[in-house]
C-alpha cells in the first residue's frame, strides 16, 4: 500500500518530511490552520470591500452628491478618506482581544471599502475591472513564489526596513501631490513605484504569515495583507487611470 501522507503538503511531509520551510520545529497542521484562517479574513474583507464600493456607486443619490463637488461634498469626501486611518488605530490596539477585535476589523473594512469606492467613482468600469484582475494575478503570482521560496530556505526579513523607508517616502510624496498637484506623468510613476513597493511587502507579509505571525495574531496578519491588496489595486488603477 502506497503511503500517500509522505506526499501531504499541509502535513509538512512532503520533500523528504520538510515543513514549510527548512528547520521548523513547529506543528505545520497548526501553522496551516493559521494561514487559512487569516486567507478567509482577507477573502471577507475583499468581498466586503466590492459590496461596500460598489454599492456608493450604484445608489444614486449618494453618488451624486459626492460628485456634486459642493462644501458638503467635499467636506464628507474628506472625511471618508480619513476614517479607516481613526478605526485602525484602536482595532490594532485591541487585536489580541476577542471579539472586539473583529468588530472593529469589520468597521475598518467597511470604512475602506467607502474610500475604495470613492477613489473608483470617477473611473472608467473597464479600467477597474483591469486594475482588479491584475491585482488578483500579481497577488496570486507572488504568494505562491513566496510559498515557494520559504519551502527552499529563502528569507525576506530583510525586506522591512527598505519597504518602510519607501512608505515613508511615499507618504510625504502623496502629501505634497496632494497640495501641490504635479501632473498625469508624476502620477503614473507614483503609482508604478507604489506597485513596486507594495508588492514587495505581500512577499514580505506572506513570509511572516508562514515563519513569524504567533497564532493569537491573525487579525494583524489579515490586516496587514488586505492594505497590501488594497494598495496595489489602488496603485495599478492610477497607472491605468492615466
Amino acid at each position: 500500500m502506497k503511503d500517500w501522507n509522505k506526499w501531504d503538503v499541509e502535513a509538512g511531509t512532503a520533500a523528504g518530511g520538510a515543513g514549510l520551510y527548512p528547520n521548523m520545529m513547529e506543528s505545520p497542521q497548526l501553522r496551516w490552520g493559521f494561514i487559512r484562517k487569516v486567507y478567509l479574513i482577507v477573502a471577507f474583507q475583499l468581498l466586503l470591500t466590492i459590496v461596500v464600493a460598489v454599492a456608493i456607486n450604484l445608489i444614486d443619490p449618494i453618488r451624486h452628491f459626492l460628485l456634486a463637488r459642493t462644501t458638503a461634498s467635499l467636506v464628507l469626501s474628506l472625511f471618508i478618506m480619513i476614517l479607516p486611518l481613526l478605526v485602525m488605530f484602536p482595532m490594532m490596539y485591541f487585536s489580541h482581544r476577542h471579539p472586539v477585535n473583529l468588530v472593529l476589523l469589520f468597521l475598518f473594512t467597511v470604512c475602506l471599502g467607502l474610500s475604495v469606492g470613492l477613489v473608483c467613482m470617477n473611473r472608467d468600469g473597464k479600467v477597474i475591472l483591469q486594475a482588479a484582475t491584475l491585482t488578483a494575478a500579481v497577488v496570486m503570482g507572488l504568494t505562491l513564489y513566496t510559498f515557494w521560496a520559504a519551502k527552499r530556505g529563502h528569507d525576506f526579513n530583510f525586506l522591512g526596513p527598505f519597504l518602510f523607508a519607501a512608505v515613508l517616502a511615499l507618504s510625504i510624496f502623496s502629501l505634497i501631490h496632494f497640495f501641490f498637484p504635479m501632473g498625469k506623468t508624476t502620477t503614473m510613476v507614483f503609482g508604478c513605484i507604489s506597485a513596486i513597493v507594495f508588492s514587495g511587502f505581500i512577499v514580505y507579509d506572506t513570509d511572516n504569515l508562514i515563519k513569524r505571525h504567533s497564532y493569537d495574531e491573525y487579525v494583524s496578519a489579515a490586516i496587514s495583507l488586505y492594505l497590501d491588496i488594497i494598495n496595489l489595486f489602488l496603485a495599478l488603477l492610477s497607472i491605468m487611470d492615466d
